[in-house]
């Protein structure tokens, strides 16, 4: 019985039978268990990192769809908010710098088309600065220069509706505004004079005006003069002399003809649409001729004197602004 004990213990000379092969199958069946237990948690593990991903992937998805549903709600209530200010802004602008006007008929020929949208400067005027010889200004009717042309207006109402809320903010021009377009030919202090075909003389000064509608005279169809312009007003006259009912047509009326400064609206400074005639509208030359401006009361040299060297960069200033 001790060799049974013996050779167990030590496992040598021991037949084989089914029982000892059995015994080591079993323990040589023991240690893989934990290797299988392994590979099934390693698969588990792997499972749920292929999981986390799509989870975070879900989380994410459906946190940015609110953000996206907050942010177009956001820009639909900053829509009205946006348009609200930009009208604002136009009007601001309108009112206080520029506006668009439109040329309704042939009497500015050949410098304005009909069609033509000139910008005005609003601005200058608000500096206490008054039209000069040779600008192109757009001026209230004074009274009765008007009272005969009908107001261009749609008959649809819907356009006539979007066309009003245009021109209140200065988009577009008005239809229901009773605007006229001239150049300056003559301003307060001045004495201005044309007789038979021309040429127009201010001040005893001929200019010579290229601007003039081919194959029309200075005087065009009416001569005049000499008027003397009060202070406080200018003469008006349009470059198609035989087709514009400008200061000499209305000498019977109050003024004699003259326009007051105060229902200048603004000068025009440049053609803006169509775009294939867009240009500057600069002072002609011949109105910067020596002598053509009304004599001055005399002043002592010395006052003279000063008073031009005080007044030098000024005049300067308003010139450049002119040829602007």
């Amino acid at each position: 019985m001790g060799d049974l004990v013996i050779g167990a213990r030590s496992g040598a000379g021991e037949p084989e039978g089914a029982g000892g092969r059995t015994a080591r199958s079993a323990e040589s069946a023991g240690p893989s268990d934990p290797v299988e237990d392994t590979a099934a948690q390693s698969a588990e593990d792997r499972s749920g990192a292929d999981d986390r991903p799509h989870a975070a992937a879900d989380e994410d998805t459906s946190a940015e769809a609110p953000d996206r549903d907050r942010k177009q709600r956001s820009f639909w209530k900053e829509l009205p908010i946006l348009i609200g200010i930009a009208l604002i802004l136009a009007l601001v602008i309108k009112t206080f710098f520029v506006q668009a006007f439109s040329i309704p008929s042939e009497s500015m020929q050949d410098t304005l088309q009909v069609g033509d949208r000139v910008l005005v400067d609003k601005l200058t005027p608000w500096f206490g600065s008054e039209p000069e010889r040779g600008d192109v200004v757009v001026f209230h009717d004074p009274g009765g220069w008007l009272s005969d042309e009908p107001t261009q207006q749609s008959n649809n109402s819907f356009v006539r509706g979007v066309q009003d809320v245009l021109s209140f903010v200065g988009l577009m021009p008005s239809a229901n505004e009773k605007d006229l377009i001239k150049r300056v030919i003559a301003v307060g202090g001045d004495t201005v004079e044309c007789e038979g075909e021309g040429p127009v003389k201010v001040n005893g000064i001929a200019l010579d005006e290229p601007y003039v509608f081919p194959g029309n005279t200075p005087c065009g169809t009416k001569q005049f003069g000499p008027v003397h312009v009060p202070d406080g007003r200018i003469w008006v006259m349009g470059d198609h002399r035989a087709d514009s009912l400008d200061s000499r047509y209305h000498m019977d009326q109050p003024g004699g003809g003259t326009v007051p400064v105060s229902d200048v609206v603004g000068r025009a400074f440049v053609v803006a649409w169509p775009l294939n005639r867009w240009a500057t509208l600069p002072v002609p030359a011949t109105f910067d001729q020596k002598g053509l401006a009304a004599a001055v009361p005399f002043a002592p040299p010395v006052a003279g004197a000063v008073g031009a060297v005080a007044l030098l960069p000024l005049a300067r200033w308003v010139r450049r602004r002119g040829r602007s």
